[in-house]
């Protein structure tokens, strides 16, 4: 029990330090080749703030813990709204660009949805994962033609300060040993979060699913945290809320379409999970859309509604695995009180976003 705390806990370290150097080192190279800092906040950082939940879920879907790597997947997404732009909300409220409504943030649910139905039946094939990667070539390709004709000056600065000048000292040696460093970090980091993981959730008797939407889910989460939340009291609100929105689209096409298609046979999908852990993640990605919406901001009290969510929702788990007797009474609390009026409250914010007068940026 104790070498598979360790093995966690190592294995998340090295999942977000060698996360971190893959970032600098491939933000570092495309601004070298005269990749504006644009397309690389919005393609090599996204992405790479989703190597952990990468590599974490294909080495789980190679070693038949699929209930891991999906797990990962919905769990980092649910963590990535409601606590990390909560926290970035708290320090500060986050002015939401006009094309994360319009275009990113609809790209989110529909993307949501589809994985749903693609999961109704109980895995997620090649198929599948081939359906949802070509969706992500697709998705970055229009990132790319859509960041060459940026002209808000203000989105531009922000980024250039971010992520660097394209016209920096290349220094070839250093940027390709933090590539290399990055990727072999997050191959063995992955592995040792895994076995710690598997064994620890064995030895309590919790399932791999719970392991994977908790601990793993927030330990694979914690480079999103870092770039969100420094971003947001660097005050640069575009990345902040830009990069969550990113990664959960990258999360979903790329870490479960890469994941599925290289598994032996695809990804066996639970029935808990369908039933109730995406559903959770399809309500928070269709959350952030009547929210973002209203006033083109996410203030400190959406803010800290998120983070209060994520508690009752890491609640519900603890409540189910531990089949704590004040379990039913939670659950039809739930399903009976606070659903409801949480869906009432979105649809007036939905309607006053309407009818009140915006400043879109």
């Amino acid at each position: 029990m104790l070498l598979a705390s360790v093995f966690l806990v190592v294995g998340l370290i090295l999942l977000v330090f060698a996360a971190d150097y893959l970032v600098k080192g491939a933000s570092s190279i495309a601004g070298t080749l005269g990749i504006s800092p644009l397309i690389v906040g919005l393609t090599v950082v996204s992405f790479g703030t989703s190597a952990p939940e990468l590599a974490v879920s294909v080495v789980s879907a190679f070693s038949d813990q699929a209930d891991l790597a999906v797990g990962n997947v919905v769990g980092s997404n649910i963590f990535n709204v409601l606590v990390v732009l909560g926290i970035s909300a708290l320090i500060i409220p986050l002015v939401v660009h006009q094309q994360l409504i319009r275009f990113d943030v609809p790209v989110m649910i529909f993307l949501s949805l589809l994985l749903y139905g693609l999961c109704y039946d109980g895995d997620i094939s090649r198929v599948d994962g081939m359906i949802l990667f070509s969706l992500g070539v697709i998705y970055l390709l229009f990132l790319l033609r859509q960041s060459k004709g940026e002209k808000n000056d203000a989105v531009l600065a922000e980024y250039e300060e971010e992520y660097g000048k394209t016209s920096e000292d290349p220094k070839w040696l250093r940027n390709i040993s933090f590539v290399v460093l990055g990727m072999a970090g997050l191959v063995f980091g992955s592995e040792m979060l895994v076995r710690g993981a598997v064994t620890i959730a064995q030895f309590f008797g919790v399932s791999e699913l719970i392991i994977g939407l908790t601990i793993v889910s927030l330990g694979t989460s914690l480079p999103e945290v870092a770039t969100s939340v420094v971003a947001a009291m660097k005050g640069e609100r575009d990345i902040a809320v830009g990069n969550v929105v990113g990664s959960n689209i990258f999360n979903i096409v790329l870490v479960l379409g890469i994941s599925s298609i290289v598994a032996p046979s695809g990804i066996e999908v639970s029935g808990h999970a369908v039933s109730f852990d995406m559903l959770f993640m399809v309500g928070v990605a269709l959350a952030t859309l009547p929210i973002f919406f209203y006033g083109y901001r996410v203030g400190r009290l959406a803010g800290f509604s998120f983070v209060l969510f994520y508690l009752i929702y890491v609640g519900y788990l603890i409540l189910e695995a531990t089949s704590a007797g004040i379990f039913p009474g939670y659950r039809q609390v739930l399903v009976l009180g606070v659903v409801p009026v949480i869906g009432l409250c979105l649809l007036f914010v939905l309607f006053k976003g309407f009818t009140q007068p915006k400043n879109p940026v």
